[in-house]
């Protein structure tokens, strides 16, 4: 029986959604439930996960790619039982990652697989190459919006290319910031309507949905997880339910067209 991590992206058309702050809280609870936990920080030009956490790491995925540094001396861990890979912020190079850095990323990430019981992937939003490419190699796609026209419009357009391009069909959707379920559910169809209308095999499982939470707010600001401040809020009672369902994806067993990380023992398995 081939032993995987189960590795998830979290995902946007449009920046702003909160999908940091998601991610970053529902590593936080998957460790409270018994989960080894790697967050990998995938907006490589633009890193933002130790900067919601308060943390200073002094090497990131550059150094993998450009000074030969090995992956461990990259991983950092955090002070809530879960190990993140930092990116670098500011630097052009980082934006579209060439065919071979991909590749060794991949290779790199293999050392891995015995060690970590579930991998986190924090896309940058929208559809450049590297948001499509690890969402690629992730084997769901946890799509976030908020209850406005752009960021479904925008998460429409997310689902559209990797359906069309990569023939990506199974998506996960949270709605964040909204002001009551009904809101929330009322978004999620309206994504469902377009995709069934326009995307023809396309399937989105509602996850779950995350309330405005004034908590949440001050969490971002005093660079600390919700879940660790407020740990009795709606906001984080809604992340640990999301967090409940994601303990329930089974780890799939073969490849789905598309690279994916942890490969490896995919094809030797098959």
């Amino acid at each position: 029986m081939t032993t995987l991590p189960l590795v998830f992206s979290v995902t946007s058309g449009k920046g702003g959604v909160g999908k940091t702050s998601i991610a970053v809280n529902l590593a936080l609870c998957l460790v409270k439930a018994g989960k080894h936990v790697l967050l990998l920080d995938a907006d490589l030009g633009l890193a933002n996960v130790d900067v919601l956490l308060g943390l200073t790491p002094q090497k990131n995925l550059f150094h993998l790619f450009h000074e030969e540094v090995i992956l461990s001396d990259i991983l950092f861990p955090t002070p809530y039982g879960f190990s993140i890979l930092p990116a670098s912020s500011g630097m052009s190079k980082m934006l579209t990652l060439n065919t071979g850095q991909k590749l060794e990323l991949l290779e790199a990430m293999d050392d891995l697989e015995n060690t970590i019981d579930c991998m986190i992937v924090d896309t940058g939003a929208g559809i450049s190459d590297n948001v499509l490419y690890f969402n690629l190699a992730a084997q769901y796609r946890l799509v976030v919006l908020t209850p406005e026209p752009t960021s479904l419009t925008d998460a429409y357009a997310l689902i559209k290319v990797l359906k069309l391009n990569h023939g990506v069909e199974h998506f996960k959707v949270i709605v964040n910031m909204a002001p009551d379920v009904r809101v929330a559910k009322d978004m999620f169809l309206r994504l469902h309507l377009a995709c069934d209308h326009f995307l023809s095999g396309v399937s989105l499982d509602f996850v779950g949905s995350i309330p405005r939470d004034l908590a949440m707010r001050k969490a971002v600001v005093d660079q600390l997880p919700i879940c660790h401040t407020t740990p009795g809020g709606p906001a984080c009672h809604a992340l640990q339910a999301i967090s409940k369902t994601i303990q329930t994806w089974d780890v799939p067993e073969n490849l789905d067209g598309n690279i994916k990380f942890f490969w490896k023992k995919l094809l030797f398995h098959n």
